[in-house]
């Protein structure tokens, strides 16, 4: 076991708790690290704490906040084998993919450490004489931060990096099955200098945080929310803030769609549908929901996919695989549940479903001790099917198949969901008719459905999330508000709109 951990608010322990047991899914009788869950009121008071340390962090010059942020991603670099090892240990993610992880850590402060230089205001002609008008962007104040333990390190930096550059405080809140990790962070983030009580960590389970973050909006102490999970809980989140008159950045679900055309490139098709149906074992957000595939092209595609993936690595994530196991007890279970969605007029085209075990093993592998599953490809699924409406999260993808781009842009669309979205073509007229049509945030033209860059806009629509973004440039608009001040040196009161001069122009004129 690593150790037992518990909450840190204001730079110091939290006392109390009850216990909970971050396990290794690929040998589950192994302890990661005991965790001491905190309660609501242990929430709320990390937000008042919060509170009175930004006040100090607010006017720590932007710049300066900027070389903090510069410090935490040299932190990470340095640490960053140990950090994706710790990732791949508790979460089963492949190492190589726990190392891209920290990586995108690593590339978030790259890109914001200078943003602190650019915080950029506006200066804005006035219409009357001696009078100056300014625009400023200010820190929100406290953010409260909730992510999922899918990618515990990179997501998180995604809100705690901006947020902190931008002069607010945080009080993050990750998924407990993912605990070590969070800490581990917290540390590299601790130790770049940050104040006490800038950043707070706190550990608790669902019920809890809700319940925390409801008396903290009642007290005003929290001023932004930034939620990564499902849309069920996002929808409960957003009611919530929509009651405090405010909006949520929400990073939920998605059933992200590929449409493979009848002119795409079928081994690149394949890879990328390899990649971002089975990669952390479907439990991406962006993960492949459903392939859509030209009706010429159907049954090519589905052969080459299907020897594939039987040819693809399943195990120790540790080694050198597709993917590893399930998250985590409670993600295994549900995905049992995804497999009861398959109906007769389905087509299982991959082989064994289920838990792998020595009774229903893949090849020769067993899944001894861990929660591996059987990779799943489902043909024939039909608009109205479960399998093709809702999210899920696992390593499962349906396939259907079109013939017209109209056609395909209606069933991509069908789900509701709206976050990622690739299309395989090698003819630019449909590329960009499918960005046209589609009502993704994220669209991939010959990629997969997962892959982000720090420095675009991540974000989905629909049952995906409201519209706000994540990373680069435009997740400033979360975590400040634009403050507008007029100057008037005119020594005198001149009122907008009414003492304006007026130069009257001859409207009867006529060469």
């Amino acid at each position: 076991m690593t150790g037992e951990i518990s909450s840190v608010i204001g730079g110091k322990q939290a006392a109390g708790g009850t216990d909970y047991d971050s396990i290794n899914p690929s040998r589950v009788d192994e302890v990661v690290a005991r965790i001491r869950l905190a309660d609501a009121e242990t929430f709320s008071s990390a937000c008042r704490t919060a509170a009175a340390a930004q006040r100090e962090w607010a006017r720590v010059p932007a710049p300066v906040r900027g070389r903090v942020i510069a410090s935490i991603g040299r932190l990470v670099e340095a640490n960053a084998e140990s950090l994706a090892r710790l990732v791949t240990r508790e979460i089963g993610k492949p190492y190589a993919e726990a190392l891209g992880e920290v990586r995108e850590i690593v590339d978030t402060c790259d890109f914001f450490l200078g943003e602190g230089r650019r915080l950029y205001g506006q200066t804005v002609p006035s219409e009357m004489p001696d009078k100056n008008l300014f625009t400023f962007r200010v820190p929100v104040g406290v953010a409260a931060v909730i992510t999922a333990g899918n990618f515990p390190v990179a997501v998180p930096s995604w809100y705690l990096v901006p947020a902190l550059l931008a002069g607010n405080a945080v009080v993050w809140k990750p998924a407990e099955y993912a605990a070590a990790s969070a800490e581990a962070l917290y540390r590299l983030f601790a130790a770049s200098g940050l104040p006490d009580g800038v950043l707070n960590l706190v550990f608790a389970d669902g019920a809890a945080t809700f319940e925390g973050l409801e008396a903290a909006l009642d007290e005003g102490t929290v001023h932004k929310v930034g939620f990564t999970g499902s849309t069920e809980v996002g929808r409960r989140i957003g009611e919530l803030c929509g009651r405090h008159l405010q909006s949520p950045c929400l990073e939920l679900g998605g059933k992200n769609p590929m449409v493979v055309a009848a002119d795409a490139d079928l081994d690149l098709a394949v890879e990328g549908a390899l990649f971002s149906g089975f990669g952390t074992a479907g439990q991406r957000c962006t993960s492949l929901g459903t392939a859509i595939v030209h009706e010429s092209v159907h049954d090519e595609f589905l052969g080459r996919l299907t020897r594939a993936l039987a040819a693809a690595g399943i195990g120790d994530p540790a080694g050198d695989v597709l993917c590893g196991p399930l998250l985590d007890h409670r993600f295994a279970s549900r995905y049992e549940e995804y497999l009861g969605w398959i109906q007769p007029h389905h087509e299982v085209v991959s082989g064994p479903t289920g838990r792998i075990t020595a009774g229903n093993p893949r090849g020769d592998f067993t899944g001894e001790g861990g929660l591996y599953y059987h990779p799943v490809i489902v043909d024939g699924v039909r608009p109205g099917d479960r399998l093709f409406l809702e999210e899920t999260f696992g390593p499962i993808i349906g396939v259907t198949s079109f013939s017209t781009l109209e056609e395909a842009l209606e069933l991509a669309n069908r789900p509701g969901y709206g976050l990622s979205s690739s299309v395989y073509t090698t003819d630019p007229a449909t590329a960009f008719r499918f960005r046209e049509g589609i009502g993704a945030g994220m669209v991939s033209v010959n990629n997969s459905t997962s892959g982000a860059e720090a420095h675009l806009p991540f974000g989905g629509n629909g049952r995906s999330g409201n519209g706000s973004r994540q990373s680069g440039m435009w997740v400033l608009d979360q975590f400040t508000r634009w403050q507008a001040m007029n100057w008037d040196h005119s020594g005198r009161l001149q009122k907008a709109q009414m003492d304006v001069v007026e130069i009257v122009p001859d409207v009867n004129f006529r060469l």
